[in-house]
């Protein structure tokens, strides 16, 4: 598959080119730069020295990499993605876009223009919300792939099975999580400095953060029904990683055996979902550099509450890991390629 990268600088396209660098299928054509065209990729990340010697174009070369790739990963801020898909399968009616930002993940385009604050310019499009475990059959057909964000993927893995079978009351449901460092970018910002962030926690973003409304509509589109949820982002003190923990209220007469065949019956033989089970506490240090998520969830009977907990490394199966994977059934080949490898420990 010959593979083009726009946007290839951040943490993302970082990682999406180290984990590629594995895979046997895959071709790197071009990878893209606004701020640094020319400069080799290894000078930026020196970490992928001896892995590849290309040097970085930017986006006035965009007919040509539609032209010359079957694949496109767009790491750019919201706002851009739209643009380059728009133009790129108008050059390419075959290409695929992969975009790992925020412009392709809502069905509801309203939505995104109230909290995104930008018009959205490719209403038309046939994108596909990319949670792969939940919409496998759907991204095979797509032309544009919407990669979930990091903290959506947790939540909703956390909380699909609950939601699907209807066994929480839908009003009641909270989701607390907790994000490495790298969630923020690679862009200078006085709130990830390691003396802010060094030996503290703090919430951000309370009440409003963009994952809130993705996370409700995957989550409604699944119970069939609208949704609201309270959910409050954490920064903690560590590169990489997500925690989400989920609180809902189980239905009267919901037992805690119906709890469990719900994740079993989901996610029983999903290879990138680990259920931990009941009584289980997944750690993100456990799912470090992989692709995976783990599961665990409990059922608080003096509360009548279900507590449901997910583990990501959030530039992996939170980012680059699931948009291979998306890539992957794109393309009809194992999901597993290339991403098939245990997780960096300790």
């Amino acid at each position: 598959m010959k593979i083009s990268i726009v946007g290839a600088t951040g943490y993302t396209g970082a990682e999406l080119l180290r984990i590629l660098a594995s895979h046997p299928a895959a071709e790197i054509q071009y990878i893209t730069s606004e701020s640094q065209p020319g400069t080799a990729i290894a000078d930026i990340y020196p970490h992928l020295t001896r892995f590849y010697t290309q040097k970085l174009t930017n986006l006035a070369s965009l007919e040509k990499i539609a032209a010359d790739s079957d694949v496109i990963f767009i790491g750019l801020p919201h706002g851009h993605a739209m643009e380059v898909g728009r133009k790129a399968t108008a050059i390419n009616a075959n290409i695929k876009i992969i975009d790992l930002g925020a412009d392709y993940r809502f069905k509801n385009h309203d939505t995104y223009e109230q909290w995104y604050k930008v018009p959205h310019t490719h209403r038309n499009a046939n994108a596909v919300y990319g949670l792969t475990e939940l919409n496998r059959s759907q991204i095979r057909e797509a032309a544009i792939v919407g990669n979930p964000g990091c903290y959506t993927t947790a939540s909703i893995l956390a909380l699909a099975p609950l939601v699907k079978n209807k066994l929480v009351d839908l009003t009641t449901i909270i989701v607390d999580a907790k994000s490495g460092v790298s969630g923020a970018g690679r862009g200078l910002n006085l709130g990830s400095h390691f003396t802010e962030v060094f030996e503290s926690v703090k919430a951000y973003n309370v009440g409003g953060h963009r994952h809130t409304p993705e996370i409700e509509e995957v989550l409604g589109r699944l119970a069939g029904e609208d949704i609201i949820l309270s959910f409050t982002p954490h920064l903690i003190p560590m590169a990489r990683g997500i925690l989400s923990t989920c609180y809902a209220n189980l239905k009267a007469g919901v037992t805690a055996e119906q709890v469990d065949a719900a994740y079993v019956s989901l996610y029983g033989k999903e290879y990138f979902i680990r259920l931990l089970g009941r009584g289980g506490c997944p750690a993100t240090k456990n799912t470090r550099g992989s692709n995976f998520c783990d599961l665990g969830w409990h059922i608080d009977k003096r509360t009548g509450r279900v507590v449901a907990i997910a583990a990501i490394d959030n530039l992996v199966k939170g980012a680059a890991g699931q948009a291979i994977q998306n890539m992957n059934v794109l393309f009809n080949i194992d999901e597993r390629t290339g991403l098939d490898y245990a997780p960096v420990y300790p």
